[in-house]
């Protein structure tokens, strides 16, 4: 069986987006008790139909980007389908000119889960792992999930966690029973403890919770930022501080395609004071040095 390779050159790449998602599988029919979150999700972020994974490659490839891509798998928590890795991960193969894969595993599938993720890195050769504490329902310290960080960390791949709050839920009765504290950074702290080798992306600006992401990635050194999900001139100006000193190597672009174009990012980023020095970093050499894409 064939394993994910990239197929891009590093020197064109204009720029690496670490935070996309596949939200259309193209081999089964939409799961019907999800159609109301969709909805209301597309009301959230005022977008349209998501795209098709392909369609996100053909979107980054127009652009000279390339996109990590991953689903979330939140079935024990929202009851509602996954999109499979292996789709994800092949078609990504497909498409190794423009996404790298990421993969999704629900923390409560316990050991099983745990079997899942190897078996995805070993066979299907997937770059990383995504976690939603609040829409999968668990605190990230939870040891529920070491099972799986144990085996993400001996790959010594990059686990990228969903902070602050979220669009998910938003707006429907009881936020769908979505709870936002369950993404407080703070909660990552443990884990990053316990697992000081495992690379931990906190992705988004973490409204309400920004000072305490800076705390724990300016503390700990396997820590991360991505800025994806809001547009740049909305940034608070602490994070854009950060972002230009002291964890200049350690911040990420992420869009959150399609909830947030990569055009309408980059053009908002331009406008931010920024150094010069410190843009091609944020654009895309931690995120080189991050996926260890240099090694290739």
């Amino acid at each position: 069986m064939s394993k994910y390779v990239p197929g891009f050159d590093l020197d064109k790449v204009v720029a690496i987006d670490i935070h996309t998602h596949a939200n259309i599988s193209g081999r089964k029919p939409r799961d019907p008790c999800s159609v109301l979150l969709d909805e209301a999700m597309a009301r959230y972020f005022k977008s349209q139909t998501p795209p098709t994974i392909p369609e996100v490659a053909q979107h980054f490839r127009e652009r000279g980007m390339v996109a990590v891509i991953f689903t979330v798998d939140a079935e024990s928590e929202t009851g509602h389908w996954r999109i499979d890795n292996e789709e994800v991960a092949e078609v990504a193969m497909e498409n190794n000119d423009a996404l790298i894969p990421f993969a999704s595993i629900d923390p409560h599938r316990g050991k099983m889960g745990a079997r899942e993720a190897r078996r995805l890195i070993e066979e299907y050769g997937v770059r990383g792992f995504k976690f939603h504490p609040s829409q999968q329902g668990f605190y990230p310290y939870d040891r529920i999930a070491y099972p799986l960080y144990e085996v993400i960390a001996e790959y010594r791949l990059p686990a990228l966690f969903h902070t602050g709050q979220t669009g998910v839920g938003a707006g429907m009765r009881g936020g769908m029973g979505i709870r936002l504290e369950y993404s407080n950074p703070m909660h990552l702290e443990q884990v990053g403890i316990d697992f000081p080798d495992m690379p931990i992306v906190m992705a988004h600006p973490s409204f309400p919770w920004q000072d305490e992401a800076l705390a724990v990635a300016t503390h700990k050194p396997n820590f991360y930022i991505d800025l994806s999900g809001w547009s740049p001139k909305y940034f608070p100006a602490n994070l854009v501080q950060y972002a230009n000193t002291l964890l200049k190597d350690r911040v990420l672009f992420g869009s959150d395609f399609p909830v947030i174009q990569p055009d309408r990012w980059l053009r908002d980023f331009d406008a931010l004071p920024i150094k010069p020095e410190v843009r091609p970093l944020i654009l895309k050499e931690n995120a080189i040095r991050l996926l260890n894409l240099k090694a290739e």
